[in-house]
């Protein structure tokens, strides 16, 4: 028997004095079974980073031809294609054939200052696409905050994210890659 993805409802209130944007946001995020917390949460800290009323979370892993997360025009055509992880080069020139602007949120201890070293040389191509890399220490405190129901208050400016529960709070320094 296939297993279920797990049901976490957030609730977002975001202020991000970046773009001027305020708002409260219901979400419901199914994870994946084979998705740890911190990805999830990554997932969730792009919603927040690029929020807007037309921007949903999609099949994520359990579909290849899409994204994390994206936002589509009403003509129906990809506007915002959002990645996370550590996504391939063959993927990413899909992502940036098939969409106006593909943004990366990377993630890893390890893994992703690797992805990066590997990977620059042939994403130097892709005008339209933005990398972020995540610290380490910020995205294992964010999987931390992985709750059934959350309630989170997010603060967003000069390029810093703040996310904070009842109980604990987070400060995110994304570097930007590309």
């Amino acid at each position: 028997m296939a297993l279920k993805a797990t049901i976490f409802k957030a609730r977002v209130q975001i202020a991000d004095m970046d773009r001027g944007y305020y708002g409260e946001h219901q979400l419901t995020l199914a994870r994946h079974p084979s998705e740890t917390d911190e990805r999830m949460m990554v997932r969730l800290l792009a919603f927040i980073h690029n929020a807007a009323d037309t921007l949903e979370f999609t099949r994520g892993l359990s579909s290849d031809e899409e994204a994390d997360l994206w936002q589509m025009s009403l003509s129906g055509e990809v506007d915002l294609w959002i990645e996370v992880g550590l996504p391939t080069e063959e993927r990413l020139r899909k992502a940036s054939n098939r969409a106006k602007q593909v943004l990366v949120y990377s993630y890893g201890r390890r893994t992703a200052p690797i992805w990066w070293q590997k990977q620059e040389a042939a994403l130097a191509r892709f005008d339209n696409l933005r990398i972020y890399l995540l610290p380490a220490d910020a995205t294992e405190q964010l999987a931390a905050m992985a709750e059934r129901n959350m309630d989170l208050n997010a603060t967003i400016q000069d390029g810093q994210f703040w996310l904070s529960s009842d109980d604990r709070n987070v400060e995110i320094i994304p570097q930007i890659l590309k």
